[in-house]
């Protein structure tokens, strides 16, 4: 079982986005880097040659960016935590992400934590950087606003009924005495070895959901990927290339294991172009082109 990746959808600077990250988080690094070839590029409108994808690690946690181009936007609707032991080493993360950011929350006592704050970093994305404890350094966290607001418990019942490997951590709402009374002021989640966090986010919000952060479920089987495609996918939309938007709002990727392999071994193109005329990913269709 693999864990759950996030994705983030870069317009042109994946990768000096990557290389600001693994040189401010420790446990830190690239993994590997694809570029455009000429099938990809054409499909993509992007250079061939230059930089499509870079998989890397903050603290054990796997990612992967893109340069997609101007499609997608970052919004708050998904941020991350990262959860320091020390207050020093949240004042020296924050520092470090805070050159050029904004400030969503000013770095300071809260009743949830002695030292919490919340930016949004110069490349657009956003995060919560807190003193506390977890088991996973980095969290990403789920935020349901506007229309979406009150569905995060909604949210959490069909995750923990989709992944086989799942279970609720722990789920706090607001009381029946405070404002938003029933919604969830936080939850934690986990889904294949990945914990998420959910929150209701009460109040206007000129946001939500969108397909620069999404997440990749990697399948082994074709029998998973009609599993994890046909259930998240009801009361959601489909779209090209295995990416789908479930009924909340979150954008999930569902592909196989290999699928790295596949479009960047010798007959990568012939894979690239079977897999953009795909709407759900064949497992077996994507490895005859390859072949």
């Amino acid at each position: 079982m693999q864990p759950i990746t996030p994705f983030l959808w870069f317009n042109d600077n994946a990768e000096e986005a990557v290389n600001y990250y693994v040189n401010i988080f420790k446990k830190a690094k690239i993994t590997t880097t694809t570029r455009y070839d000429a099938a990809s590029a054409q499909a993509s409108g992007r250079p061939k040659g230059s930089v499509m994808t870079v998989a890397f690690q903050l603290e054990g946690q796997p990612f992967v960016a893109i340069n997609g181009g101007p499609q997608f936007t970052f919004t708050p609707a998904v941020s991350f935590f990262v959860t320091c032991t020390t207050k020093q080493e949240v004042d020296a993360l924050w520092k470090q992400l805070s050159a050029d950011a904004e400030t969503r929350m000013a770095l300071d006592k809260y009743p949830w934590s002695e030292r919490y704050g919340w930016l949004k970093d110069k490349y657009g994305v956003d995060w919560q950087i807190m003193l506390g404890t977890s088991t996973q350094k980095i969290t990403p966290c789920l935020l349901f606003v506007g229309e979406k607001f009150k569905t995060a418990e909604q949210a959490i019942k069909l995750y923990t009924s989709v992944f086989k490997d799942s279970q609720v951590l722990m789920l706090e709402k607001y009381g029946k005495n405070e404002p938003n009374s029933g919604a969830i002021k936080h939850a934690r989640i986990r889904l294949n070895g990945t914990e998420f966090a959910l929150m209701d986010g009460p109040g206007k919000h000129p946001f939500t959901f969108s397909g620069a952060i999404s997440f990749i479920i990697n399948c082994t089987t074709q029998q998973e990927i009609d599993h994890y495609w046909n259930t998240l996918s009801k009361g959601g939309h489909t779209m090209p290339c295995g990416w789908l938007q479930d009924t909340h709002g979150i954008v999930w990727q569902v592909v196989p294991n290999n699928i790295d392999k596949l479009l960047t071994g010798k007959n990568g193109a012939k894979a690239w172009q079977a897999m953009l005329n795909m709407t759900k990913i064949e497992i077996k269709k994507l490895e005859q082109a390859a072949q």
